[in-house]
């Protein structure tokens, strides 16, 4: 006799849409605050000044990620919701040839002929749009579209992420401000990197390596561009 209990597993997939837009504002809150500040400071402007810069750099930077993601992943969801639409004729006009379609799609993936067509008939009968979507499109649940979620989550990252440099920037001393900026930045986006490794599932030393290498190019990158603009001046 076949058990019918449900084997509960947990997996990573479903994280993807929220994981992706919350890692990628903070970092770039971080990244980019962080670069603004030390650049503006290396240009020798008083602490007042480079605060003032920083705060303007969380709000622009937040409205733009919002209104980035907003508009990138609405893309994504028209673009969804135009090949569903056309499925849908496709198997209002023609149901047969797109079961035909559905079953050598189960045969290519492995299996035999007699039960592809069995397996396509019984879910087409249940739910043919979602079977299609899903076997054809790709298009799931777990990787949906959702442009306002990505907005918000970009967002809220990218200003929480920004702010903990212009905490840094608020708290340190004017004389190494450059140094306590960029050393706890750097510090954040460690943490950052090795906590969305490890909800994504991968390493989180690899992790950390990663955002904190670019983040710290970066920083160099506008702090000497700071530095040339401030002996200019």
């Amino acid at each position: 006799m076949v058990s019918l209990h449900r084997h509960i597993e947990r997996h990573r997939t479903d994280r993807i849409g929220w994981l992706r837009a919350t890692v990628l504002g903070a970092n770039d809150g971080i990244v980019s605050t962080a670069s603004l500040v030390v650049g503006v400071a290396a240009a020798s402007a008083s602490q007042g000044d480079v605060l003032v810069s920083g705060v303007a750099g969380l709000v622009a930077g937040a409205m733009s990620m919002a209104a980035g993601e907003y508009v990138s992943v609405h893309s994504q969801a028209d673009t969804e919701q135009a090949d569903l639409a056309r499925e849908r004729a496709e198997l209002k006009a023609d149901p047969e040839a797109e079961q035909r379609e559905l079953t050598n799609i189960y045969i290519a993936r492995g299996l035999t002929p007699e039960l592809a067509q069995q397996v396509a008939e019984q879910l087409m009968r249940r739910d043919a749009i979602g079977a299609h979507a899903r076997d054809e499109l790709g298009i799931s649940d777990a990787f949906s579209a959702r442009p306002i979620q990505a907005a918000l989550a970009s967002a809220a990252s990218f200003a929480v992420g920004a702010a903990l440099p212009l905490a840094a920037t608020a708290l340190a001393p004017a004389a190494g401000l450059i140094a306590w900026v960029s050393g706890t930045s750097l510090i954040f986006l460690a943490v950052l990197g090795a906590v969305a490794a490890r909800a994504g599932g991968a390493s989180a030393v690899v992790g950390a390596w990663r955002v904190t290498f670019w983040g710290a190019l970066a920083m160099a990158i506008t702090a000497g561009t700071g530095t040339l603009f401030g002996a200019v001046v």
